[in-house]
């Protein structure tokens, strides 16, 4: 199958390149987002491979059909950026992976926790210049603290049995379909409003939604418990970026972990260190001495990335081949 690769960093090429030494595909790499500028490079294409900062719009998905693309694989596992809705109607089957490695982003989402709490960022850099005072360094016990977890999908649960399994805290947790194995592994669920008013730590792990768009908005952040840390390393759009802020500078969040933006697509993968960022609001986050990001890499380790390229190429070649790939499978074309 020729298939157009788009977003195709270094280390994607790299990862799809070995795994295609299983499947035999023709695969073309693009550097550049998939998008409606972009999109009349698919001439003569079978397929695309898309990632979470494409943009896959109802034209795009129009041309797409057009150009006689008939299969969108997804080399992530959300799915926001993509008009499912366009996709049935122009006949285009979508497909994504939905478990690559929890454990990679959970255990990202435990670092961003750990640093936060000891400095090691502030610390690190202190070293660097022969400081070794500890002023503003003092962080406290993660044994004991209750932690909410919103989101209890695959990686939802590993964060929950890393933090109550391994730092002994307390695990609250809010999910519209909760599972009753979950609380096997010390998570006990609880109403949302429940959540943010007991909890220390505040991670979440949910995918994007008209429910959850600006999940953690003003009023949300009214009912948390002051200097509470707030983590996402799920989608950006989850967060209400402006009303944490908020909360940062009357204090009402003490800190603050993203891996994620809303407003990442035109940010992230990027270097803008020669140029600089033209986002107000982003620019205003890093202001904060409380607050640590980093850019999309939760899911960015070796085995993911294997994972993710055996898994997307797989999908390709069982709708090739007319078998049905369960769960990867968001949308078949009839």
């Amino acid at each position: 199958m020729k298939i157009a690769v788009f977003s195709a960093k270094p280390y994607d090429q790299q990862f799809l390149t070995q795994a295609n030494q299983k499947f035999g595909h023709q695969l073309h790499f693009f550097e550049t987002h998939l998008h409606e500028q972009t999109v009349e490079m698919v001439d003569g294409f079978e397929a695309v491979c898309a990632f979470s900062n494409d943009n896959l719009n109802r034209f795009v998905m129009k041309k797409l059909a057009e150009k006689g693309v008939r299969i969108v694989a997804l080399r992530c596992a959300g799915y926001n950026n993509v008009d499912l809705d366009a996709a049935k109607d122009f006949d285009i089957t979508v497909l994504h992976v939905p478990a690559y490695s929890p454990y990679a982003v959970a255990e990202h989402t435990v670092g961003l926790i750990l640093a936060l709490n000891r400095k090691f960022h502030k610390a690190y850099n202190r070293v660097k210049e022969g400081n070794f005072t500890l002023d503003g360094l003092l962080g406290f016990d993660l044994h004991g603290k209750t932690v909410g977890v919103i989101g209890t999908g695959r990686i939802g649960c590993v964060t929950a049995q890393i933090l109550n399994k391994g730092f002994g805290c307390r695990v609250l947790a809010f999910d519209p379909s909760p599972s009753i194995m979950y609380e096997e592994h010390g998570v006990h669920y609880v109403d949302l409003p429940e959540l943010f008013s007991h909890a220390d730590i505040i991670t979440l792990h949910c995918p994007l939604t008209l429910q959850t768009h600006h999940l953690i908005n003003d009023e949300a952040i009214d009912q948390m418990k002051p200097g509470v840390m707030l983590i996402n390393t799920s989608r950006g759009g989850v967060i209400d970026t402006k009303s944490v802020i908020r909360g940062l500078k009357t204090k009402k969040i003490g800190a603050l972990g993203l891996d994620v933006y809303e407003e990442e697509t035109d940010i992230f993968f990027e270097d803008f260190s020669n140029t600089g960022i033209s986002d107000d609001v982003f620019a205003r986050l890093l202001t904060f001495p409380n607050v640590l990001i980093t850019a999309h890499q939760a899911f960015f380790t070796q085995e993911a990335m294997q994972n993710i390229a055996y898994s997307t190429l797989s999908n390709l070649t069982e709708i090739e081949q007319g078998i049905g790939c369960t769960d990867q499978i968001l949308l078949v074309s009839t």
